[in-house]
């Protein structure tokens, strides 16, 4: 599995833990690191050399949206060995879980074919998720 869910409740230090796994990365991997997030609230919690993109610099309104954004760094950037996404749900403002779990597996299928990891925070309720959703918790 090259997705990885950090899910919870709002105040549960879900972007601390994502600061210190980019940290990480930066220092464990090779390839490029990116983080998406929806404002600016990261830019000055993670090191310089992380390509950090504002989601609100390119109107992300769709799922679909969303998958053609991440293929699109990739062919700009074949180097990306992860991509952190902070607040997939605000970032998206999609409520139907499945097709949340659709993005995830799509996601999935890519960073499987294209050794490229996710890592996603998600502000929700972890107990409403199904088993499609929670095998990426």
């Amino acid at each position: 599995i090259m997705v990885n869910l950090i899910a919870g409740p709002k105040g549960n230090g879900k972007t601390k833990s994502l600061v210190e796994l980019i940290k990480h990365a930066v220092e464990e991997e090779n390839g490029s690191v990116v983080c998406l997030e929806k404002d600016k609230n990261l830019t000055f919690d993670i090191p310089h050399t992380v390509r950090l993109i504002h989601a609100s610099d390119y109107g992300f309104d769709s799922i679909e949206f969303f998958k053609g954004f991440i293929s699109g760094l990739h062919a700009a950037d074949y180097d990306i060995s992860h991509v952190f996404i902070a607040n997939l749900f605000k970032m998206l403002n999609e409520t139907d879980l499945d097709k949340i779990a659709e993005l995830l597996d799509a996601l999935d299928a890519f960073g499987n074919k294209e050794n490229i990891k996710f890592t996603i925070t998600a502000t929700a309720d972890t107990a409403t998720f199904g088993d499609n959703i929670k095998k990426y918790c």
